[in-house]
């Protein structure tokens, strides 16, 4: 039996008619300005809002996997859980993930080397409603020709246990990681702007001690600042904005940034 994770927040959050969609994330990868630099990433930090107000903050992260998109096989996901909360990092139970842009089948073989860590586990409810790693899909399936997702839905768990399953699943360049987080919630416009610079220059210092307040997908984004560490990873910043500078007023905003996190050069 092929079980299939449908679309939770479609329509709502993104378009839910497949031709608006793909139209929606053409525009906003075709205005996401190419870089001279197309050095492939090895990680992202993407934003989780609605389209509206982060999709062209996504973008520009996304852009920068058009250049894999034959050799990438393999997204690790891995975004906060919001409405159910679970203890360490869980899987869904099922075989895809469905988006109006088709399916996308889950690695098995990936999902099976994470059975002897104790801080995977599996909770469907965890997934059911979970906006943070749906809304990455469809730009996924439009910047990558053939790959599998692997999906974690984020709990309470550490930086390094978080880093344990990066590790476990590394890979070489037909991995990418995935990371899905905002930055501060509900703060007027001008103080949400001075704690998304510190946030950002945190994670730009790879220091791996960032606060939910600071970024609702912190335990993930501490987890592979850990790892990237290890592994000589460098982060830039892509862009960075709020709400506010989007679809929203400016007297309570949600901050967005992406990243790309790329191996230094030098570095075996």
């Amino acid at each position: 039996m092929h079980i299939v994770r449908q679309p939770a927040v479609a329509g709502a959050f993104y378009p839910g008619n497949k031709q608006v969609l793909a139209d929606d994330i053409k525009a906003f990868l075709d205005a996401a300005v190419p870089v001279a630099d197309q050095t492939l990433p090895k990680a992202i930090i993407v934003p989780h809002a609605g389209y509206i107000y982060s999709g062209q903050t996504a973008a520009k992260a996304y852009a920068r996997l058009a250049t894999g998109h034959k050799t990438i096989k393999r997204v690790i996901l891995l975004g906060p859980v919001h409405r159910v909360p679970v203890r360490g990092l869980a899987l869904p139970d099922v075989d895809a993930f469905a988006t109006p842009l088709g399916e996308i089948e889950l690695d098995q073989s990936a999902i099976a080397s994470l059975a002897g860590l104790n801080q995977v586990v599996v909770s469907p409810a965890a997934h059911a409603l979970e906006h943070s790693l749906e809304v990455q899909l469809p730009f996924l399936q439009t910047v990558l020709n053939d790959f599998k997702l692997v999906p974690l839905a984020v709990g309470d768990a550490t930086p390094s246990e978080v880093a344990e399953v990066l590790d476990t699943l590394w890979g070489g360049s037909e991995t990418v990681i995935v990371i899905s987080s905002d930055l501060s919630h509900f703060l007027p416009y001008r103080v949400a702007q001075t704690v998304d610079q510190e946030t950002v220059h945190n994670i730009l210092s790879m220091n791996s001690t960032l606060t939910h307040h600071q970024a609702c997908g912190g335990t993930p984004v501490n987890g592979l600042v850990l790892a990237a560490r290890r592994h000589h990873l460098k982060p830039k910043l892509l862009d960075l904005c709020n709400s506010g500078d989007t679809a929203g007023d400016k007297d309570s905003v949600v901050g967005y940034a992406s990243f790309a996190f790329v191996e230094e050069t030098g570095n075996a």
